[in-house]
């Protein structure tokens, strides 16, 4: 099965980054700039940000931006300098990502999460030129002597001292620059769970080519109205819903921070129709008291990916709010955000897969040997296509070690059945072998998140001498229950071997890295420590 039966733009192979062939959409943009140009002659009187209270169409987000690029250009920065952005959820943010789009310059997007030893890492590695943060974070920013490179750093603010205003008091600028599609766009530093981050190049095709997977895919048109509530900084945030709904035309409600009770509060008014969020933000709304209280009848999009949905999730959004449509869309940084989207009429009766390869994809499951596995079994899944970026930044060894002949190397392991729906288990290193047993610690935290008690959890490996590793537990309630209740539970439904042996239970939220994936690395240290 794949996306043919859908009304999809036509594609051809063609080559990319010199020896790749890849499927790629025939009709597209040639730049994100030439995008955004789009956006303005398709919808140019049609909303395209609104933040708190202010709302700009798509001919005054161009305008804005091009007067911001010309401020760019007053600092004396050119095609291919660096500027790194390291702002919340704000308009100041992609104004500034459109703004770097038309001076052809790259932006580094940065976490506000991250702390200075990160942050002057990143900006080091990246040799950034320029730094456009929020005036509130200005400690974590490092001192001139540790970021030589960094020529500039505006603040922004609302509190009417902000240097971004500055920017903006210039002429537009008039002609963008020329960029090539497999110039880099932008530059996004991977999670470093182990060693280094690594800076993922994407281009300006592989965002192009996955936004107008999720367009067309989606149905995505102008009339869409999406809420970004999850961090604009993330893979996420800026592809599969900036660039998005530039490619639709269509209109992006930015929140500054996710929370359940306010979200629902915008997606009624602003009668949104799209969004793509991590399960637990589901959940959450559906906590709300009022849930009922809101009408949410617009919402027929509701894109999900870096855990599974538990299935008592799906159940209650369906019955609550019946055009909603879920879609589950597994991808990286590595892939320009998606690589396998469900369709969402095949959600229910597809509930552990993450979807088919988006249009153009393919998706290999490889064995230790490097050899490619029958369908079903289970390895490491390799992805190959239009989204799939060049490599790191000034990181050829890195690059060669995660590419092979355009696949990437995910290091999840998954597998892809007859009917071509793929499925993640764990990561590779997260697998836990118990005396030759193996578990997958995704499928034991998809069960834990379907008790109503469960906030969230992580299953880790405990060492034992007689069988290697046992089943660890790290659960976040929400309510009073205990760890028999709770082993009890995944013994109904879960393989004997799978239940956890040892449980932590706590009120405190896992540990998450910058893009806002549980650091299990930590969890372990700490299991070692209190030596359980």
């Amino acid at each position: 099965m794949d996306w043919s039966q859908h009304a999809l733009p036509p594609m051809r192979f063609e080559p990319r980054f010199g020896d790749r062939v890849v499927p790629a959409f025939v009709e597209r943009p040639a730049s994100l700039w030439a995008m955004i140009a789009q956006a303005v002659v398709q919808n140019g009187d049609g909303e395209a940000l609104v933040c708190g209270d202010v709302r700009l169409t798509w001919r005054e987000v161009a305008q804005r931006s091009a007067k911001v690029a010309a401020g760019f250009a007053k600092l004396g920065l050119a095609p291919g300098d660096r500027v790194a952005i390291l702002l919340g959820n704000r308009i100041e943010f992609v104004v500034t990502m459109f703004a770097a789009a038309h001076a052809g310059l790259v932006t580094v997007l940065l976490s506000t999460r991250q702390q200075k030893p990160e942050i002057s890492y990143v900006l080091n590695d990246c040799g950034a030129k320029l730094l456009v943060h929020e005036a509130s974070l200005a400690d974590r920013v490092p001192d001139a002597a540790d970021i030589p490179d960094l020529k500039d750093r505006i603040t922004v603010s609302d509190d009417g001292t902000s240097q971004f205003a500055a920017l903006l008091d210039n002429p537009p600028a008039l002609a963008p620059a020329e960029v090539r599609e497999e110039d880099t766009a932008m530059i996004l530093y991977t999670s470093g769970t182990t060693g280094r981050p690594k800076g993922a190049m994407l281009a300006h095709c592989n965002i192009i080519h996955s936004s107008t997977v999720f367009v067309s895919c989606l149905k995505l048109t102008k009339a869409d109205r999406s809420i970004a509530a999850v961090p604009l900084a993330h893979v996420t945030g800026a592809v599969a819903n900036v660039t998005t709904m530039a490619r639709c035309a269509g209109t992006l409600i930015i929140m500054p921070e996710f929370k359940a009770s306010e979200y629902l509060k915008l997606a009624a008014r602003e009668r949104v129709t799209y969004t793509v969020m991590v399960p637990a933000m589901y959940n959450l709304c559906l906590l709300q008291p009022d849930f009922d209280s809101y009408d949410l009848s617009s919402w027929r999009v509701g894109g999900f990916g870096g855990a599974p949905m538990p299935v008592a999730t799906i159940e209650k959004l369906d019955a609550k709010i019946p055009g909603l449509k879920l879609a589950n869309c597994y991808g990286a940084t590595e892939t320009t955000s998606p690589s396998t989207l469900m369709p969402g009429e095949l959600t229910a009766a597809h509930i552990d897969s993450v979807g088919l390869p988006c249009p153009g994809a393919e998706v290999l499951v490889m064995g230790p040997d490097g050899r490619e596995l029958p369908r079903g079994e289970i390895g490491e899944l390799w992805i190959r296509s239009a989204s799939v970026i060049k490599g790191y930044w000034n990181n050829p060894t890195a690059t060669a070690e995660s590419f092979t002949a355009g696949f990437w190397h995910s290091g999840d392991l998954g597998s892809v059945d007859a009917q071509n729906f793929v499925r993640v288990f764990d990561r590779q290193k997260d697998m836990i072998n118990r005396g030759g047993l193996k578990i997958y610690s995704a499928e034991v935290e998809s069960v834990l998140s379907g008790h109503p008690a469960v906030i969230e959890s992580a299953i880790i490996a405990k060492p034992c001498p007689v069988l290697g590793e046992r089943v660890h537990a790290v659960i976040v309630t929400r309510a009073e229950v205990n760890a028999e209740a709770l082993r009890a539970w995944c013994a109904e439904r879960l393989s004997d071997y799978k239940v956890p042996e040892t449980m932590a239970l706590t009120a405190t939220p896992l540990p998450r890295n910058a893009n806002g994936k549980v650091i299990k690395r930590q969890l372990r240290e700490t299991l070692s420590a209190v030596g359980t």
